[in-house]
């Protein structure tokens, strides 16, 4: 993992050096904006209205629009001097329960590990919130962005996570077309709780996949190939409007795919217990050398014609994405 701050923890009067790596990356295929004609990647340019030129990035500076089309500009020594008070520091200001903060604050995941002179110190505080169940608020800076942000304990590891202050945060009175009556029928209730229920299920982050990521590396390689890309046909939808239908479908839907892995489940499992173990034959008459010699030469041809094969219908390795 590449290093992408360096700074220091403090909560009171303790200082805890550490460095920052990213916890997270996208796995997203990277594609390249082509120019359709000649199939080559198109170029962007940092262009000057007034001059028409092209501009360099030692001629650029920082502005803020007051007024339209007036500006007050910044030298990026000026703006590195705002932040430079706590641009080094992760300062804890307050320590709460993880269960007290909405998901929607949450932003981007950083993992913290210490600096060789502080390795005390941070297995202190390490310890410290694992006993008391708490993780830490802090004020951050990072790359010239300030920040709040939850210190707390992931897999063992001194963790930080970025957070949007509350001011950052949409009031839902800005959300258009919200219903204001929030009655509902109980019957269509109690079906919805039944559905709710039969979903419910630990939860197990890798058996959720990328489906559009498998599809799209499928049609890659399809093109590659000089295949035509295929697509799956789309499932049909049912046109039901009425909800307690809806309701009843569903809840119906989902005791059937339960089952059906019920009795696969059990399935397997009554076919491997009834499998016999394999008979040794202390005495078994050797064949005749002839038909053996024979049946190995049929083998080994219908092998090297299955290999030949296999060379010519071989798709082309993916390349690995993400970092």
């Amino acid at each position: 993992m590449q290093t992408v701050w360096k700074g220091a923890v403090s909560f009171g009067l303790v200082n805890v050096p550490v460095k920052m790596y990213t916890a997270t990356h996208d796995n997203d295929i990277p594609m390249k904006m082509l120019h359709k004609e000649f199939g080559v990647p198109i170029q962007y340019h940092r262009t000057c209205p007034k001059c028409e030129e092209n501009v360099s990035w030692n001629e650029i500076v920082k502005g803020y629009e007051y007024e339209p089309g007036h500006f007050v500009t910044f030298e990026k020594k000026e703006l590195e001097k705002l932040a430079s008070e706590t641009s080094r520091e992760i300062r804890i200001l307050d320590f709460v329960d993880l269960s007290e903060i909405d998901p929607i604050y949450f932003q981007k995941t950083y993992y913290l590990a210490p600096e060789e002179s502080g390795e005390h110190a941070y297995n202190l505080l390490v310890e410290a919130l694992l006993d008391t169940k708490k993780i830490g608020i802090a004020n951050v800076s990072i790359r010239s962005k300030s920040s709040l942000a939850a210190v707390r304990i992931v897999d063992g590891v001194l963790s930080m996570s970025t957070m949007y202050y509350a001011e950052e945060i949409r009031p839902k009175e800005q959300i258009p077309n919200l219903p204001k009556q929030t009655k509902v029928d109980e019957r269509e209730l109690e079906m919805a709780r039944m559905l709710i229920d039969q979903l419910a299920a630990p939860f197990e982050p890798d058996k959720y996949e990328d489906e559009y990521r498998e599809r799209l590396m499928d049609a890659i390689d399809d093109k590659v190939e000089g295949s035509e890309v295929k697509f799956a046909p789309e499932e049909k939808k049912t046109n039901v409007i009425d909800l307690m239908d809806a309701l009843k479908a569903s809840l119906k839907q989902s005791k059937e795919t339960a089952g059906a892995k019920t009795r696969e489940s059990g399935k397997s499992e009554t076919k491997s217990a009834s499998k016999p173990p394999a008979k040794r034959s202390s005495k078994s008459k050797p064949k005749s050398s002839s038909k053996s010699t024979t049946t190995a030469r049929s083998t080994s041809s219908r092998s090297s014609k299955a290999a030949s094969a296999a060379k010519t219908t071989a798709k082309p390795r993916r390349r690995k994405t993400g970092s």
